[in-house]
């Protein structure tokens, strides 16, 4: 491409010509590779290789220029090391070198190797500085007339590469002295390329870091610049794209790839395009025009590198705010594109490339066929562009192993029918660097996504579709006019968005209730209470016989930690009771200075108490419920409380501890990664929940390995492995707002971190360092002290940001691998634009939706739901001015609680509708809270009823507005069999749980008859009120007053629905926990 650039020559092992280290011929490839030539020589001479004699191979000066020569990839290929103003002519007994001294005492240790390879001696010549080389020219010419006369011919034929133009007095004579021989000259040009098309493994390994280095820059590098460049609307040209880009390709390091600087260069200056002007040669360059990121804007990036000589190349098209002819078109590309990558396999013709992609914009788009390029790409490897190894329809070559192709495909010249200049004609490039294989190409640049999805941006998508809209809309009514943007923000246009918002949850509605009626017709969510049963201990044994228990000293509580035991004094005799059995312990003291210590034992029947595995056993024993002492020593009796409740506490945390990991389903082990495969590493990280223990708390470092992440501190037991088929969603959130860049993990099954069970773990960094200013005094925002911390602070945050997202992409890159596919795992990010606040637990936090959740990862606890899980989203305490409501989450599972988010603002309401909707998540909305276990109940136990009174819709609010002055018979709403409406008399009693949430919902149903018991309850005393102001003549009152005076009553209460101020009030709802 564009050849303007200053270039050090580079051996193929990475070292400068002219560097002042020694140069180190690698004699076993060069034996090798002597072997391939010569052979390849003699199998091909007539086809190949022009039934040449001989070959002369002449290497130009160095040049300020960027090229690619046969002759000098001869040079790399064969000796490692580019070899200026030298000139090479085999023979089939001798190779002869003229050179210069310095070269010749480098070339000077091949001889051996040529002798004993091929049989051939290396004879050199060697040039002084000032002799012009022609009395050297002329025994050379003598040597190959000699051979031709002992092979019986007298005009020997001398290859050579006839389109390398002499450069510089020593080419230049020898040009002209074999133009004047009597030689026979015939170009061998399609011999070496041949010779270089087939890769070995060395070479394949620097073509494969090559694209590496080269799909990291794209990625890492020119996206991430891109979408800066336009977010932030900057002006900049596409000549400073290129040199930035550039310096990133010439320094890995800026982009974490661990590659040595002195062996990458560039294949060509970096390419960008955009503003309807494009070029798809291979020559093209990068102009000073700014980049154009309008609205149906195309960029084209391309971007190539060297590795030890060796050429890679990519190529990409980014599409801003496509219309429907870039998306098609883009789209046919890509396929294209595919169907040529897939037909490179050992066997076919090298033109069945071309004729696949051909096929497919035949057959997809027949209408782009004259705009697409000619070739699909060329060879590649030394040179960038390959003679001989076009992928057009004519090339009938045999492709092999070991190929390496750039497929280069695209449209040239479209037209995007818009109406600004720059974007109405665009043209579309993708370029891959493909190895041919057996069965199926490798693509080496795969880590650079092309998908639709990664390359297209859309910036005003709402605009668009409100234009589409009136577009549609202005058609029905016979107008060929579109109106304007400022129309677009009208209220009839915003109440036109909520129909549309509307007609689409009505269809989800119908789908949904189709659904629920097919699983529930499948048995797919039985009623059951997915409470946990209690608890089970281990065997109780505190010691297996009389002979181990310790000899008493005197007769006093004593309690032994060894054993787990305490042994309290009965009737004169110590008698052991392991510590598991107490239930509680306490102690007090009387006027007399008398202590009591009372101990209470687990018994079997007792309320709230676990039936454990032991009470179970043995049914049919005595137990001891409690027992009293009584001790003048009031320091003993302290000192054995607390013993026993530590004793205690640390018995119950193992064996809950003990339990879950009973429960926990059994991982796969970690395969540590070997020596080829490096872990990818990310260090001093914070870990949630934190490993147990009284220590101080240490950062760690997490690896990902073969099939798993491990994460470990100093501390040789806190270690956790995290395997990658356990990963049910995998976060990157970066420090936006927060004080923290997470990482976080959500698992398919618990697993253990110290001693807490858990299915979330999250790592994470402290981006900003807590600073505390000594002299307490408000500082000026001018302060230079304080604008630098402040920049320092800036930068820390910005490179721990960038040092996770370097971690999330090659974890990305691992996971994109064939045998992790069939996981499905990718970091999703989450979307700040579409997060809102409310109070999913005990505290208010910022709730973010991800492109497959709903998540809250910086307050414990978390988060994490999966949208898929999802039935329906009921918003609740939705109107009546208020400034907050609720969101209830029901899952596909029946059998799980509801997830609530308490206190939203209201200002959210709209965006948390239309992200529902654009989800295709089905949400109704209602004026209270919901008790959902009754109705979730109801539903398993009769889902044909159900689904017979129209599914979910009893939900839908405006259907039950409709209807709400009218009787109880005119209600059309789904209400629950076992559930009475809250409209009946107010004289009947009404023992039923109701539809409304109250404040007892969460208690269990032995506490509730206690709280009733002990006195009337809100509802009853709101009852009797009711009946007093009927006496007194308060129905007078007008609703207001009454509304008010019912608000001042019950204080921090949710204001009443003034449907139904004569009847019971809903008592206020409670946080979840």
């Amino acid at each position: 491409m564009a050849e303007t650039r200053n270039v050090n020559v580079k051996s193929s092992n990475g070292k400068v010509s002219g560097a002042r280290n020694p140069y180190a011929i690698n004699l076993d490839n060069f034996s090798r590779r002597l072997k391939i030539l010569y052979s390849h020589w003699n199998d091909y001479k007539r086809e190949l290789w022009g039934a040449s004699d001989a070959i002369t191979i002449a290497t130009p000066p160095t040049s300020e220029d960027l090229r690619y020569l046969k002759s000098s990839a001869l040079n790399i290929w064969l000796v490692g090391y580019e070899f200026p103003e030298t000139i090479m002519v085999f023979m089939k007994k001798q190779i002869h070198v003229l050179c210069s001294q310095k070269k010749a005492s480098l070339l000077d240790v091949v001889k051996k190797s040529a002798k004993d390879a091929v049989g051939v001696d290396v004879v050199l010549h060697v040039k002084p500085k000032s002799d012009d080389g022609t009395g050297l020219m002329d025994s050379i010419f003598r040597a190959v007339n000699a051979q031709a006369k002992s092979n019986g011919r007298d005009t020997p034929v001398v290859g050579h590469i006839a389109r390398e133009a002499p450069e510089g007095k020593l080419l230049e004579m020898w040009a002209e002295k074999l133009k004047n021989s009597n030689f026979e000259l015939t170009d061998v040009t399609n011999g070496f390329s041949d010779l270089f098309a087939v890769k070995d493994n060395n070479e394949l390994t620097n073509v494969k870091r090559a694209a590496f280095l080269t799909s990291s820059v794209l990625r890492s590098f020119v996206v991430p610049k891109l979408e800066k460049v336009i977010d932030e609307e900057k002006k900049v040209s596409h000549s400073s794209l290129m040199d930035d880009t550039e310096k990133t390709i010439l320094e890995p390091a800026k982009i974490k790839v661990k590659l040595k600087a002195e062996n990458v260069d560039i294949c060509y200056p970096p390419i960008f395009q955009s503003g309807g002007d494009f070029d798809l040669k291979p020559s093209a360059s990068s102009n000073d025009e700014n980049l154009c990121y309008d609205s149906t804007s195309v960029i084209i990036c391309a971007v190539g590198s060297r590795y030890n000589s060796y050429c890679s190349n990519v190529a990409r098209t980014f599409l801003i705010d496509a219309n429907a002819i870039q998306s098609k078109a883009y789209e046919v590309l890509l396929k294209a594109q595919e169907a040529a990558i897939s037909k490179l396999k050992s066997g076919n013709k090298v033109s069945v490339a071309y004729q696949a992609a051909l096929s497919v914009v035949e057959k997809d788009a027949p209408e782009l066929v004259t705009n697409l390029t000619k070739t699909a790409g060329t060879g590649i490897g030394l040179e960038f562009r390959e003679s001989g190894l076009n992928l057009n329809a004519k090339n009938d070559r045999t492709l092999k192993t070991g190929m390496v192709f750039n497929v280069s495909l695209g449209f040239q010249n479209l037209q995007a029918a818009t109406k600004n200049p720059k974007t109405q004609k665009f043209s579309l490039l993708l370029a891959d660097t493909v190895i041919v294989q057996k069965d199926v190409p490798e693509v080496l640049t795969h880590l650079s996504s092309k998908a639709v999805k990664d390359v297209a941006y859309s910036f005003n998508e709402d605009d668009d579709e409100e234009e589409e809209r009136q577009k549609v809309k202005s058609e029905t009514k016979g107008v060929g006019t579109t109106l304007s943007k400022a129309t677009l923000r009208s209220d009839n246009q915003e109440m036109s968005k909520e129909e549309l918002r509307r007609q689409h949850q009505a269809e989800l509605a119908r789908q949904k209730n189709e659904e629920t009626a097919r699983r529930l017709a499948g048995g797919g969510s039985a009623s059951a209470d997915n409470r946990g049963n209690g608890k089970t201990i281990g065997d109780l044994i505190a010691y297996k016989n009389v002979n181990d228990l310790p000899s008493p000293k005197d007769l006093m509580i004593q309690i032994d930690q060894k054993n787990e035991a305490i042994l309290f004094p009965i009737y004169g005799t110590m008698v052991p009771f392991h510590v598991a059995t107490v239930k509680s312990v306490s102690s007090q003291q009387d006027s007399n200075r008398n202590c009591y210590i009372r101990i209470i034992f687990n018994v079997p029947g007792t309320p709230f108490n676990p039936h454990d595995a032991n009470s179970l056993k043995f049914q049919g024993s005595i137990y001891l419920k409690e027992v009293s002492f009584r001790s003048k020593d009031s320091r003993h009796i302290s000192e054995a409380v607390q013993l026993i409740k530590t004793l205690r506490r640390q018995v119950a945390s193992r064996e809950s501890e003990r339990a879950e990991r009973a429960t926990l389903v059994t991982q796969e082990k970690l395969q540590l990664a070997g020596a080829k495969f490096k872990p990818i590493r990310l260090s001093d990280l914070w870990i949630r929940p934190p490993f147990g223990g009284r220590g101080r708390k240490l950062t760690g470092s997490i690896e990902a390995h073969a099939n798993g992440f491990r994460y470990s501190t100093s501390r040789p037991d806190e270690r956790v492995d995290v395997m990658f088929s356990n990963v049910k969603h995998a976060f990157f959130q970066p420090a936006e707002k927060e004080m923290i860049t997470l990482l976080h993990f959500h698992l398919h099954n618990h697993i253990m971190v110290g001693n807490k069970k858990t299915k979330d773990v999250q790592f994470y960094v402290e981006v900003m360092d807590v600073v505390q200013t000594l002299g307490g005094g408000k500082r000026s925002a001018y302060d230079p002290d304080e604008i630098e911390e402040e920049q320092r602070e800036r930068d820390r945050k910005n490179k721990i940001n960038m040092d996770f997202q370097n971690f999330v992409n090659r974890v990305n890159d691992l996971w994109g691998q064939p045998q992790f596919k069939v996981l499905d795992l990718e970091f999703d990010q989450p979307l700040r634009e579409l997060g809102f606040h409310g109070v999913p637990h005990k505290a208010s936090a910022f709730i973010v939706p991800t492109s497959s959740c709903l998540v809250e990862l910086i307050e414990t606890p978390f988060v994490v739901i999966t949208l898929s899980e999802i039935e329906i989203v009921n918003l609740e305490r939705v109107g009546l001015g208020q400034k907050n409501f609720d969101m209830t989450i029901v899952f596909k599972d029946f059998k799980r609680d509801v997830f609530r988010i308490d206190s939203i603002p209201s200002t959210s309401l709209d965006g948390i509708k239309e992200w529902l909707d654009t989800t295709d998540l089905k949400y109704y909305e209602s004026r209270l809270n919901l008790n959902w276990r009754p109705i979730l109940k109801t539903i398993t136990d009769d889902p044909e009823k159900f689904i017979e009174d129209g599914g979910w819709e009893f939900l839908n609010m405006e259907v039950s507005d409709s209807d709400s002055d009218n009787s109880e018979e005119s209600d059309k709403g789904y209400v629950p069999s076992d559930v009475q409406s809250d409209s009946g008399s107010d004289d009947e009693d009404d023992d039923s749980e109701s539809l409304v949430e109250s404040e007892d919902d969460d208690e269990e149903d032995s506490e509730e008859d206690s709280e009733e018991d002990e006195g009337k309850t809100w509802e009853e005393l709101e009852r009797e009120a009711s009946y007093a102001d009927r006496e007194k003549g308060a129905d007078s009152d007008s609703e207001e007053e009454r509304a008010r005076r019912k608000m001042k009553t019950y204080g921090k209460s949710r204001a009443p629905d003034k449907r139904n101020l004569g009847g019971s009030l809903p008592k206020r709802p409670k946080l979840r926990r």
